[in-house]
C-alpha cells in the first residue's frame, strides 16, 4: 500500500484508518513518504558483534575469469559476479601478490540469524562508524551481516559500536 507525499507532506491516515496508529499496534512501519511496510520491524536493540580473527582482502579479478580456488579454501569467502567484475572477499593470506586488492581489513560478524523483515540493522553499525569517520565495506548473507574495517580502525570502530549500544566481542 502506497500513499503520495514527499516526508514534508506525508499521509497518516486515508479514509478515517490511523496509519501510524495501524502501524504501531501491528509492528509494520510507517516510512516518512507515507508508504507503509507491513511485516516490517526496526531494529531498535543493541547487536551482538564478534571479531573475526582473520585479516581479509577485498580482490577484483576481470568479468569472465574462472573462480581461482586459492579463493575457496579459507573459513570466510564471499564471491560477488558482474558483468563488470568479479570480487572476492576472503581471507588475506591466501591472496595472491600479483592479484589486485584491498587488504588489510577485519571483519565484525552480526551474532545469529537475521529476520528479513527487520529495518535498520546495517543502518544502526554503519551510521554509528560514519560519525567517527571509520571506512567500511559491508557482506550481508542469507542469514546475517559481516561489517569489514580497516585494520588500523579497529578500536576505533569497537568503541564506536559500544557507545552506540552493540556489544562487541
Amino acid at each position: 500500500m502506497a500513499f503520495c507525499g514527499t516526508p514534508h507532506h506525508a499521509r497518516t491516515s486515508v479514509d478515517g484508518w490511523d496509519l501510524q496508529a495501524h502501524a504501531q499496534i501491528n509492528k509494520d512501519v510507517l516510512r516518512g513518504d507515507g508508504q507503509l511496510i507491513t511485516g516490517a520491524r526496526i531494529n531498535t536493540q543493541g547487536l551482538s558483534l564478534a571479531i573475526l580473527s582473520d585479516l581479509f582482502a577485498v580482490c577484483r579479478l576481470r568479468a569472465g575469469e574462472d573462480i581461482p580456488s586459492w579463493s575457496l579454501s579459507g573459513s570466510f569467502c564471499s564471491l560477488t559476479r558482474t558483468l563488470d567484475e568479479i570480487s572476492i572477499v576472503c581471507s588475506q593470506e591466501l591472496v595472491p601478490e600479483w592479484v589486485q586488492a584491498a587488504r588489510g581489513w577485519k571483519s565484525l560478524k552480526v551474532e545469529g540469524k537475521l529476520d528479513f523483515t527487520l529495518i535498520g540493522t546495517l543502518s544502526s553499525l554503519t551510521s554509528s562508524l560514519a560519525h567517527v569517520g571509520i571506512v567500511v565495506f559491508v557482506i550481508s548473507t542469507y542469514d546475517t551481516d559481516y561489517v569489514f574495517v580497516k585494520e588500523g580502525d579497529l578500536d576505533r570502530a569497537v568503541a564506536a559500536l559500544r557507545n552506540a549500544g552493540h556489544d562487541v566481542r
